[in-house]
């Protein structure tokens, strides 16, 4: 991922991005286009609860597809810049595998909570009211970088990027009092965040390790929390864990014969280690190759110098 300066002098960041995700912001622009062009589109492409049913595949569709422009903008430039940095340390399969899962589980639960709420409400918005964006997915991103890079500080909002996945639910739960529609941004994110966190947690497999997972301790669910209110989450979050991975827990508690191992596999400190690692090595090429070429000249320069003095 290198920039390449341009004739006027200025640098090219596009560069720097991944094919896969360059491919994939292709795809966001070009339905987007289709339908300003084509209007009609959105009844099928969109998440329309009333008429998933006949057409299910917009439980599929439906993540792809940006109605507004700056929807548009925000889920491209993220998927550029924060995909660009997740695939290279995932790989491009597992990178687009966790789109698709976080996307599609995304527009079920929406589905369904849209169901109940009709069914709560009577009203017949909830059916019809068309749900589509990438932000589920872009949610999820959030959570991946939540954890290889959890004690990086963003330099102009002095805050750790761990705690990104929790301000984005914050900030769309209270930007949903001020707005007409919160319904088609606010569960796309929360379930987005949601199973982000859950196929990282429980089904991401490591081909490197042959681990499956990240139970550590620093990537729990009470992590999205303020400390005080962690030893509550931890008792709910306990009863998802064991339906998640209880028959594993319970396996390897069998397999130490007595011994005092009871971890899951990943628990492992050095794999959390090499996992920060990775992300901090990926976001060290990642702003070496948006930093401008004299900029990386001069730093050479003084290394030089500092050697020979």
């Amino acid at each position: 991922m290198s920039s390449q300066q341009l004739p006027g002098g200025g640098i090219s960041f596009y560069t720097g991005f991944t094919r896969l995700c360059k491919g994939l912001a292709v795809v966001l622009i070009g339905g987007h286009i289709l339908v300003q062009i084509f209007p009609a589109a959105v009844s099928f492409l969109a998440l329309i609860p009333a008429k998933t049913i006949p057409f299910a595949w917009n439980l599929i569709t439906s993540g792809y597809l940006e109605q507004s422009i700056y929807g548009l903008g925000i889920s491209t430039a993220g998927l550029l810049f924060i995909g660009s940095l997740l695939e290279p340390i995932w790989g491009s399969r597992d990178f687009l595998k966790f789109i698709f899962i976080v996307n599609f589980l995304t527009s079920v639960a929406v589905f369904i909570t849209a169901i109940s709420l009709y069914y709560i409400t009577k009203k017949e918005t909830f059916l019809y009211f068309p749900v589509s964006g990438f932000s589920g997915a872009l949610s999820g991103f959030l959570v991946g970088v939540k954890q290889i890079i959890p004690d990086h500080e963003l330099p102009l909002l002095k805050i750790r990027v761990k705690w990104l996945p929790s301000l984005l639910l914050l900030g769309s739960l209270v930007a949903s009092c001020f707005t007409e529609d919160p319904a088609s941004y606010v569960p796309t994110i929360v379930f987005g965040v949601y199973f982000g966190w859950i196929y990282l947690r429980y089904w991401q497999r490591k081909s490197e390790t042959k681990l499956v997972g990240d139970p550590s301790d620093e990537f729990a669910f009470s992590t999205f929390f303020p400390t005080f209110l962690r030893p509550a989450v931890d008792r709910v979050a306990t009863v998802f864990h064991r339906i998640f991975c209880g028959k594993r827990s319970e396996s390897l508690d069998n397999s130490t014969n007595g011994l005092e191992l009871h971890s899951l596999p990943g628990s492992d400190p050095i794999e959390a280690i090499r996992r920060r690692e990775r992300g901090a090595r990926a976001l060290e090429e990642r702003l070496a190759a948006d930093r401008p070429p004299a900029a990386t000249k001069t730093d050479d320069i003084k290394g030089d110098a500092a050697e020979n003095v």
